[in-house]
């Protein structure tokens, strides 16, 4: 918590939703903590209406979803994607953790960030989003590092290949 009680790792100066948040101050269906930048968290479940809308259209990956679910192929991979955060690329990392993989991901385009999604795939899968529509450069660079860099307990002592 923040000084001024607010979950959060960052300062308060930098003028964005930068949650460091725990099991027990926000629903999350993990054991471990979830870092994460995103614009507003309470964007869940209008995220969560447009990434299954979007899974619809998706038909190929929800049978790789299905595959990975069984075989777990990605187990003790630590995957971090750099893309444009839309629904579509939000089923991807869902598929990805299906798989078994640790999954983060950032934005490569903050004017195609879509931030439903973005609190979707913190808030209903624990994928740690670093990703926010129209920010600045220095904030994408940001997000970009952290998103390799900040600490989880399943980033320090997972398995690796």
């Amino acid at each position: 918590m923040s000084p001024e009680g607010r979950p959060c790792d960052v300062p308060a100066s930098v003028g964005y939703n930068a949650a460091y948040l725990k099991e027990d101050s926000f629903p999350l269906p993990t054991n471990s903590a979830t870092i994460c930048d995103v614009r507003d968290l309470g964007l869940a479940e209008q995220g969560r209406l447009r990434v299954e809308y979007a899974a619809q259209e998706m038909p190929v990956l929800a049978l790789i979803r299905e595959r990975f679910e069984r075989e777990k192929p990605l187990e003790g991979l630590r995957i971090t994607a750099c893309l444009h955060v839309t629904s579509e690329t939000a089923n991807l990392a869902i598929t990805l953790k299906a798989g078994g993989a640790d999954v983060r991901v950032c934005a490569s385009n903050p004017l195609s960030t879509q931030d439903d999604s973005a609190a979707h795939l913190v808030v209903h899968h624990g994928i740690p989003v670093f990703a926010i529509k129209r920010t600045t450069r220095p904030t994408t660079a940001t997000s970009m590092r952290r998103s390799t860099t900040a600490r989880t307990s399943r980033w320090t002592t997972g398995r690796t290949r």
